[in-house]
């Protein structure tokens, strides 16, 4: 990246807005908006056609369908070499225009309506984005993004509207758009493309992780960001902190360009030392893993450092298709990544979805709340038919490198015992078949229920390993729902409660000498690295572009000098008491590492 200060000069006429968003892509950009014109796909009117019409009609929508599907593949053809990791998004967007979600009730809509094309796929995507949006996981949640980008691609073909070509923008710019969907935002061009900022998405929206993989800033979900940036307007995008300044003043130019200038070094530094182990000054290893929802993520965690993959989650090959995926597909996917990263640990996570409402072509009574119904382990305990053809996958693909296979969503040892015999029941079956497969792997659960953390004496005999997931854990414990915004500010890994659980289950571990991992988002912010050296972690697992950071702040730190300040957490008995504790405590450290969360 360049340097030098971008020969910007503020607008004196103009007002400073603070816009914030979600942080899709960490980093800071400031340049001129460019506003990519989306206008008309919104706009749909409804009109009734006569019977002898609706074939003619239909076979429109097919036409668009077509259309759609031959201009991804001619983009997936035609991707720059820096996007081939992320070809495989695009081909879902490929598979979804013929998903009978989506494709089959928008003819049922035109034939049972008899409304025009437009219409029926408004409708129909309308129930689905409903659909996914009332889902608990935030990763499944944001799948909706996808049926929207394809639905938006059919839907300019029926009303005429062009596409966007981001290909031609013969500029150094920063995008602004509603949304940009992965096929848009795969043909940036980094040399005239500094960043983008979006009005929908969110961090796990896979435009977001084009961003991430191209290392561009990027802030998504700026509500009424494209009706308050203009063409040509001087803006700041900061995706660390997930906002976007219209209109800077001189001096907050000034501050935000001294910022990415030391935003760029430090990442040089970080990602320098990436490859180093994550040592303590006192000399305790702990192994930084990197989790990942797509095979294409794996060259993303050794570039950055990971040493192994403390969390797959494997429900994107269940919820992009219009069936249940085979045995041998699910194996060739699990075999790649086992294969890329050698003799390092891939932990492999099962199934962890709703039937209902994650498996969009399983029909299956609604369900109120699906945090608390039929969901991860207890879903695929009574869907044994599915349990097996990914138990066998992943046995079989163990055969090629280092697999453990972690449980989700235990919260008993029936469900462990069960799920350990499904197990051994699909070995048994591949022996049968004659074909390889590997049964000599580490087991282990997902501590994330708070009868989990009770129990955790007796789960350790039936487990080879835990892996924290805070993310539910402090969901279940601390009876909130993150996604609203009512009560979102409460959901804080520092709440004492919190602490006590994680630590309650690292002393089991300890005492009953099994190996203790964390993989939810509490692992991935370095400010709580003294807290969980003091609990005892074994290993952390994480977003790829959080390993540097954190084995470098890893490196920064003392064991012992954790465990004494530990004892002193213990005490606390808000989340204010810790958060001040930890800053009066180590903010000579956090201030060398974290200069970017200080406010310019």
């Amino acid at each position: 990246m360049n340097l030098a200060k971008p020969n910007i000069e503020p607008n004196p006429g103009a007002r400073e807005i603070i816009l914030e968003g979600i942080g899709g892509s960490p980093g800071i950009c400031i340049g001129k908006a460019y506003l990519v014109d989306k206008e008309g796909v919104d706009i749909v009117e409804r009109y009734y056609l006569g019977k002898n019409e609706l074939a003619k009609e239909k076979k429109r929508f097919k036409t668009a369908v077509k259309k759609a599907k031959d201009e991804l593949q001619a983009i997936i053809e035609n991707m720059p070499e820096d996007f081939q990791d992320q070809a495989s998004i695009l081909e879902t967007h490929v598979v979804l225009l013929k998903d009978k979600m989506l494709y089959n009730r928008a003819i049922d809509t035109i034939e049972r309506d008899q409304v025009n094309a437009e219409w029926a796929l408004k409708m129909v995507v309308g129930r689905l984005k409903a659909m996914f949006r009332g889902m608990d996981d935030t990763y499944l949640k944001e799948r909706a993004e996808d049926v929207l980008h394809v639905s938006d691609r059919i839907m300019r073909n029926l009303v005429g509207a062009g596409n966007v070509d981001i290909r031609h923008i013969n500029k150094r710019v920063i995008l602004v758009a509603n949304d940009l969907s992965p096929a848009d935002a795969s043909q940036i061009q980094l040399e005239r493309i500094m960043g983008f900022v979006t009005d929908r998405g969110g961090k796990a929206s896979h435009t977001s992780i084009i961003a991430r993989t191209l290392e561009i800033p990027a802030v998504l979900g700026v509500t009424h960001g494209t009706k308050l940036i203009q063409n040509d307007d001087i803006i700041i995008v900061d995706g660390t902190q997930g906002r976007v300044i219209l209109s800077p003043t001189e001096e907050t130019l000034v501050a935000y360009q001294e910022r990415q200038v030391r935003f760029v070094q430090y990442r040089a530094v970080v990602t320098r030392d990436s490859a180093l182990p994550a040592i303590t000054r006192d000399g305790v290893q702990l192994r930084v893993m990197g989790n990942i929802e797509l095979p294409e993520e794996v060259v993303s965690v050794l570039d950055n450092g990971g040493e192994g993959i403390g969390l797959y989650r494997t429900e994107f090959d269940y919820v992009r298709r219009r069936q249940h995926p085979t045995e041998d597909e699910l194996f060739e996917k699990y075999q790649d990544v086992v294969e890329v990263m050698g003799t390092r640990p891939v932990t492999i996570r099962t199934l962890d979805i709703n039937g209902d409402k994650a498996i969009g072509y399983e029909s299956q009574p609604d369900q109120a709340n699906p945090a608390l119904s039929l969901r991860a382990i207890r879903y695929c305990l009574k869907r044994p038919d599915i349990f097996r053809t990914q138990l066998r996958a992943i046995l079989r693909a163990a055969v090629y490198g280092n697999v453990r296979i972690l449980f989700p969503m235990i919260s008993g040892c029936k469900e462990i015992r069960e799920a350990k015999m499904s197990l051994d029941n699909a070995a048994e079956s591949l022996d049968k078949d004659g074909i390889p497969y590997n049964r000599d792997i580490d087991v282990g659960i997902m501590i994330e229920v708070p009868s989990a953390v009770i129990l955790a004496d007796q789960l350790a005999e039936e487990s080879d390993f835990f892996s924290i997931g805070t993310n539910d854990l402090i969901q279940y414990s601390l009876a909130i729902d993150r996604t609203d915004q009512e009560v979102a500010q409460y959901f804080n890994p520092l709440h004492p409660a919190i602490i006590r659980m994680v630590k309650q289950v690292a002393d089991v571990a300890g005492e009953k000498q099994i190996p203790i991992f964390m993989c939810g988002e509490m692992a991935a912010e370095p400010v709580h690295l003294p807290i969980l050296l003091g609990i005892g972690m074994d290993e952390l697992s994480m977003n790829p572009q959080s390993i540097p950071e954190v084995k470098r702040m890893i490196r920064s730190l003392k064991v012992a000098g954790s465990k004494d300040f530990l004892a002193e957490i213990l005490k606390q008995s808000t989340v204010d008491g810790v958060s001040r504790l930890l800053e009066d405590t180590y903010a000579g450290i956090f201030s060398e590492s974290l200069f970017w969360n200080d406010q310019p």
